[in-house]
């Protein structure tokens, strides 16, 4: 798949997924569980153990299905072994200029994190195809989102951190082209205590949210 193609894929979706867990098992586990409620884009974070090895097998066994990418990534090191794993896409919390650079130079789609205005247009100017507003809640929610968009309408802002069912619209009304949701749907208590079924009614809610929103 290309850049794109990938880009054109997430704004469709609309939906990014944070995948965290404490094992490789958890992290398939809430993969499976998040397909079958219709996700069809996920965000392996660094963070979970052998999260390299999850996405080349997330690759190997759904690569014709769902976009995987990975999360977390805080260096150039890093989102080059996660391209050498299969992601297609990279997502890091903070700015690195060379963690975009290294992603532009591959061709594979990054979402660096920013806050501020100043960090939001540095992203940009940087080469981000969309910057991951981080923690959008904390400063405000869909309102803060809606401040950002007014003089930057160019750049496409994915809010991520304290994105919820109860404020998801909220945050497309506002202009999000995509919503980075974690606990609030990839719940790993859910797996933990035998019920996927739980992330996986999230994830149809979360996508009616979507569809509605959009007719």
């Amino acid at each position: 798949m290309t850049k794109s193609e990938v880009l054109s894929t997430i704004r469709q979706v609309g939906l990014l997924p944070v995948l965290r867990a404490d094992s490789p098992e958890q992290a398939l586990a809430i993969a499976h569980a998040l397909e079958a409620g219709g996700v069809t884009v996920l965000e392996v974070t660094m963070t979970v153990p052998g999260a390299l090895k999850v996405i080349e097998r997330l690759i190997a066994e759904k690569g014709d299905s769902i976009l995987v990418g990975a999360g977390t990534v805080l260096d150039p090191e890093t989102a080059r072994a996660a391209m050498l794993a299969g992601a297609q896409f990279v997502v890091s919390p903070a700015l690195n200029p060379a963690t975009i650079e290294i992603c532009s130079r591959y061709s594979i789609a990054v979402f660096p994190g920013a806050l501020t205005p100043t960090e939001v247009l540095a992203a940009w100017q940087a080469g981000a195809d969309a910057v991951k507003v981080f923690p959008a809640s904390a400063m405000g929610g869909a309102k803060y989102l809606k401040a950002l968009r007014a003089p930057f309408p160019q750049i496409d802002l994915i809010p991520t951190g304290g994105v919820s069912l109860a404020n998801a619209r909220e945050f497309l009304e506002a202009g999000a082209v995509a919503l980075g949701v974690g606990g609030e749907l990839v719940d790993a208590k859910a797996i933990q205590t035998g019920h996927p079924e739980t992330i996986t009614e999230n994830a149809h809610k979360y996508l009616s949210i979507l569809a509605e929103f959009r007719r």
